[in-house]
């Protein structure tokens, strides 16, 4: 465990950042502020109203925190209008459950706000080598969110409140083996199916069609052939990356950025160390840990005897499963990534000591220090490329409110072209056909912004093809943009769709067709089935469908089972199929049943945690005033 912890602790970082304490994020003072300004109410929660002024603050704080935490990743995937209901049903879920929290008088108390904040690494990284926290490194860390220590533990121990209502319920679920079965059972079953597809394609050749069919079906359809209501557009947009382009790092900023900056770029000392572990978790009673720690100083004594024979002893005796058939050894390690008392311990001793018996809530620790790295300084040269890219991004930061002013008093000013603004700030003039009032299905960038698509299509921007204004699409993000052609919501002619029509109309009679052909196929082969001429059996499953559409393998595995071979049809959409069911294949036998039912229980806490959140919901009047984007077709 506790290499495990020592090995993966930046994402055990991520994940305390993001199961702990994912609310505070939401909003820093500065975002709070914001949230609370006047806007549109997209959803109410027991009365209260969520703003659009709230939502757009929390989307965006939530794209910052998954840049910070993951640099690489492409930051559009948050940019569509899916990804940013998720962000709103976030929102309610938040608000609904510290309502629940508030009316249920669950407050957290300080000693249980002191422990998480102490067992969160982030913190422990900013601790120095007497154990205390460096509050200037905490407040700037803290700052750089929008958020203050007081407002920062506020939030924590809101989320803290918040987890206490859905762990009564998610926390306290269990299986037993005959409730696995139950469940894994009839769920992981398999079935040797044999399937005859009948396609509409294999029918099209048959459909015949007559001009007074096609008219009928268009007179039945209009709203089908309606062409909605679209644009030609120009856009411009300023960003931190269109800034970057401008700027210009002289070398005697990035020596003077370098000097600044040495200790950073050298990195942190780092230990390296073994040690011996015998386990007595923190909540164990007083007597097993007494009788841990007298093991651990009777193996103190044996190994300040023999410190040589640190690594076999460490082996023999050790409990911690993670080093201990490596002789002790941690590898090399900085501050931040072990327990603070196990660290404290491991830096205060000098290379080849044996430190005296260390507790900890994993146990007591003998620790034998094997090796320093000290900070090892880089030259300019080699660290030349890092220094211009950290440097040109914090230049361009700061130089971005003064090209938004720019910018935003430009396209106000020059209203009738993006052009002067464009050249100007040496910006790109972009363009996109049939431009729609909502995002189109998979739009990224300034074009899936509803603010920005609102504004294009106000009657002013219409009328007289004006610059919206600017508008903020993003973090760091201003877009305008324009109409230069704008046609208008109308019905074409049939003449205008017959081929359209033709095609939907043979399409559908040939889906009739092969509906048809399967059902008599199906009664057919049902009264003798010893008729049957079928492909090659495959035997399928929830797991493993092999190529079946999900239909087949469905209606194969919901079949009854009493009497094989059976015959089953289902529509499959598009066409329409016939299985044979051969015979009933059970659930493969399991290499881990405390596994099994692990995850039974995870399944059975989680359908429970959803079951109890939708009875807060309707317990605390939730609306959703923002209409959740269309699906894709299809």
């Amino acid at each position: 465990m506790f290499e495990f912890i020592r090995k993966h602790s930046k994402i055990v970082m991520i994940l305390l950042f993001l199961l702990i304490i994912p609310s505070f994020v939401l909003f820093g003072v500065d975002g709070y502020r914001r949230s609370m300004e006047k806007g549109a109410a997209v959803a109410t929660v027991d009365g209260h109203e969520i703003t659009q002024g709230e939502w757009d603050t929390a989307h965006q704080a939530t794209v910052e925190r998954m840049r910070a935490q993951m640099p690489n990743l492409d930051a559009k995937i948050f940019d569509t209008p899916d990804a940013r209901y998720a962000t709103l049903e976030r929102l309610v879920r938040e608000r609904v459950l510290l309502t629940a929290a508030e009316k249920g008088h669950l407050a957290p108390s300080d000693a249980r706000l002191a422990r998480t904040l102490g067992e969160d690494p982030g913190i422990a990284a900013m601790r120095g080598a007497d154990g205390k926290l460096d509050m200037a490194q905490y407040r700037e860390v803290l700052a750089r969110q929008g958020l203050t220590p007081e407002g920062y533990e506020s939030r924590v121990r809101s989320d803290l409140a918040l987890r206490q209502v859905v762990d009564g319920v998610t926390a306290t679920s269990f299986a037993t083996p005959a409730q696995t079965d139950a469940a894994l059972n009839p769920f992981l079953e398999r079935r040797e199916i044999q399937v005859l597809q009948f396609k509409p394609e294999d029918f099209t050749a048959k459909v015949t069609v007559t001009d007074a069919d096609l008219e009928a079906y268009y007179r039945q359809n209009t709203d089908r052939f309606r062409l909605p209501e679209q644009a030609d557009v120009e856009y411009v947009v300023l960003d931190l990356d269109s800034v970057k382009k401008g700027m210009a790092v002289s070398e005697q900023d990035l020596r003077t950025y370098y000097e600044q900056n040495q200790a950073r770029l050298a990195g942190q000392e780092e230990r390296r160390a073994s040690h011996i572990l015998i386990t007595a978790p923190k909540d164990a009673p007083q007597a097993e840990r007494d009788k841990a720690k007298a093991r651990a100083e009777a193996l103190l004594a044996t190994v300040r005897k023999s410190p040589g024979q640190f690594a076999d002893i460490a082996r023999k005796n050790s409990q911690d499963p993670g080093s201990a058939a490596n002789g002790g050894d941690l590898d090399f390690f900085a501050r931040g990534a072990m327990v603070k008392s196990f660290e404290d311990a491991a830096f205060a001793l000098k290379k080849g000591e044996i430190s005296d018996v260390v507790a900890s809530d994993f146990g007591y620790h003998i620790i034998q220090l094997t090796d320093i790295k000290a900070p090892k300084a880089r030259s300019f040269e080699e660290v030349r490329p890092q220094l211009e890219a950290e440097l040109r991004q914090q230049q361009a930061a700061a130089k971005f409110a003064e090209l938004a002013e720019v910018f935003t008093n430009g396209v106000y000013e020059q209203a009738d072209s993006l052009k002067p603004i464009a050249e100007r700030l040496k910006l790109t003039v972009r363009t996109a056909p049939g431009v729609q009032r909502t995002p189109a299905p998979g739009a990224t960038g300034a074009l899936a912004n509803p603010r920005l698509l609102e504004a294009l299509f106000a009657p002013d921007a219409i009328e007289k093809k004006r610059n919206t204004e600017a508008i903020e699409i993003g973090p760091s993000q201003l877009a305008s943009a324009r109409v230069v052609r704008h046609v208008a919501a109308r019905t074409p002619a049939f003449a205008e769709v017959r081929e359209e029509v033709r095609k939907l109309v043979v399409a559908q009679r040939a889906t009739e067709m092969s509906r048809k052909e399967g059902q008599a196929r199906l009664q057919a082969l049902q009264a003798n089935p010893s008729s049957a001429s079928l492909p090659a059996p495959v035997t399928v499953s929830r797991e493993q469908s092999q190529q079946q559409p999900q239909q087949v393998v469905m209606a194969a595995l919901r079949a009854p089972a009493a009497q094989l071979p059976a015959f089953v049809g289902t529509d499959v959409g598009a066409g329409y199929a016939v299985i044979r069911i051969n015979k009933v294949e059970p659930r493969a036998a399991s290499a881990n049943a405390a596994q099994d039912r692990s995850q039974v229980a995870q399944w059975w806490g989680s359908a429970e945690g959803q079951a109890y959140y939708d009875l807060l919901k309707s317990r605390y009047k939730v609306e959703f005033k923002a209409a959740r984007p269309a699906a894709p077709a299809t």
